[in-house]
């Protein structure tokens, strides 16, 4: 049983050379320490032998007491603490922090199964991911091969890439039957993993797979389904989708990396290059599009294996180098025609079957990520204390704040809805009625995104340009979030694909 003080032993410690703080209940020893805090030993000899649990809150984040908790040496009498290390998979009890599958409103689209698996992904994320996520993300590492193998024995990587056959005989975190699992349950996948907060590491965590990996599922030989999809959903090989070029972005019939046939007919040539390419630094197939003839739409695609004449470099962006980013080069690549994904020239079709399911996970992930970022507004906002009062108490605040959940349960929603109409359609048809629909649907949630980001940095003030400290998830959102806004299509492509994908339903008798 840890030893408990007074309030008046704690303030017989109150000298440079002695000095004890009271934060939450328990009783630190800073003497040794206070030469070593970052904010000078000054500011700890202003408290010392005191409660300082106010003081710490407006310049620490509550991991810096489990960080430290060896300087812990009791507790006061009769106070218990109110903080202790959340446990793997629990949620958060702030409001508008979960979505209607966490909190167990009532809800026409989430059950207990959906609960149950809530629960048992954010446990794995908590206990192997999350760790990892602010040293990996700040240092730019790329994310360890063991966290693949873990992410693929957990059946993890096949979860992300859709309902599907694949899914047969596995066995599901939550206790989820394979038949069971719908796009909900894959919504809340991709929702726990945008948490990590570290915009970087999470892409780097298999988002090249996301979008790489269906096209092979859905068009691949049989050899591809035998060989390479049971090697990247176990985690032993990875995959990314290489189509943007340095000078073909959402003009994806504009690329020109070329593939020339040998006279033989059994190989094609490859020259090109491929830019912004997510996991392409350390990924060991790339999902690649290629031109094979004159016309516009005339292109392949093609399943490369890194060897020779394929090289990458790290593209660093606004995010962190853990996304393996890459500007990637085929030198004379010698593909088997073997490696063709569907069929020669009708590579079109392949790299836009799977745009819809890209686009619905970016809303999802979008939502998530700013739940996190209102959750982290509604805490400062408490415990800020400006002009002699929590900030939480100023109008703007409060206005701010309802502004960003207002625009978060709107595009929620719009993104529930999407998804049980997924729930509803076969891939095709998805393809057909709902392209436009999740068009509109990524621009609403990329300016809900926009919106979160500019009033969040607004309430944190200083503390959301800084990297580190209080203020390190706002800021690297601040920084990142308009990634949402291009990759995928961007906004303006989005509005008006929209609009273009109504205009082919729209009846030829209507008048005013």
């Amino acid at each position: 049983m840890s030893k408990t003080y007074s309030r008046d032993v704690v303030a017989r410690h109150s000298s440079p050379k002695d000095l004890w703080v009271v934060i939450d209940g328990n009783v630190y020893d800073l003497t040794e320490f206070a030469e070593d805090h970052p904010g000078s030993a000054v500011v700890l000899w202003k408290v010392a032998g005191q409660d300082a649990t106010e003081q710490f809150f407006a310049f620490h984040r509550q991991e810096i007491l489990f960080k430290y908790k060896r300087l812990c040496i009791g507790s006061i009498e009769g106070q218990q603490s109110l903080l202790q290390p959340a446990a793997f998979g629990s949620m958060s009890t702030v409001p508008y922090a979960e979505s209607l599958s966490a909190i167990q409103r009532p809800s026409p689209f989430y059950n207990e199964s959906h609960l149950a698996f809530k629960k048992a992904i954010r446990a794995f994320c908590d206990e192997h991911i999350q760790p990892d996520c602010e040293l990996y993300g700040n240092s730019g590492k790329v994310p360890d091969k063991e966290i693949f193998l873990k992410m693929g024995e957990a059946n993890l990587l096949a979860l992300r890439i859709a309902p599907g056959k694949h899914l047969k005989g596995l066995k599901l975190p939550g206790g989820i039957k394979p038949e069971e699992y719908d796009y909900f349950h894959e919504s809340i996948i991709h929702e726990e993993f945008s948490r990590c907060g570290i915009y970087g590491y999470g892409e780097g965590l298999g988002s090249g797979m996301v979008i790489g990996l269906p096209p092979i599922m859905a068009f691949g030989p049989a050899w591809m389904q035998q060989k390479v999809v049971p090697e990247i959903l176990s985690g032993r090989k990875l995959v990314c989708l290489a189509i943007t070029e340095p000078t073909a972005g959402s003009d994806v019939a504009g690329l020109t990396t070329q593939a020339v046939k040998t006279p033989c007919g059994k190989f094609y040539i490859v020259n090109g290059v491929k830019k912004w390419i997510t996991n392409g630094t350390f990924c060991d197939y790339f999902t690649t599009a290629v031109k094979t003839g004159d016309g516009r739409y005339d292109m392949t695609v093609l399943l490369i294996e890194r060897g020779q004449g394929v090289s990458t470099e790290t593209i660093k962006t606004s995010g962190s180098t853990s996304a393996g980013t890459a500007y990637v080069t085929f030198e004379n690549v010698k593909v088997p025609v073997e490696n063709v994904i569907g069929k020669e020239g009708r590579g079109f079709e392949v790299v836009m079957s799977n745009f819809n399911h890209e686009r619905w996970i970016m809303c999802a992930a979008a939502c998530s990520a700013a739940r996190q970022v209102i959750e982290e507004c509604f805490k400062w906002a408490t415990q800020r204390k400006v002009f002699g009062k929590a900030l939480i108490e100023q109008p703007v605040i409060r206005y701010k704040l309802g502004e960003m959940i207002a625009e978060l349960e709107s595009a929620q929603s719009w993104t529930d809805m999407t998804t049980y109409q997924m729930t509803k359609m076969s891939y095709a048809e998805q393809n057909k009625k709902l392209a436009g629909q999740i068009a509109l649907l990524k621009y609403r949630c990329t300016r809900m995104v926009h919106l979160v980001a500019d009033n969040s940095v607004q309430i944190f003030g200083g503390r959301a340009i800084t990297r580190t400290g209080m203020g390190r998830i706002i800021e690297n959102f601040n920084r990142v979030h308009k990634f949402g806004a291009i990759l995928g299509g961007s906004e303006e492509i989005m509005l008006d694909l929209g609009v273009r994908q109504a205009m082919k339903f729209y009846p030829k008798n209507a008048r005013l």
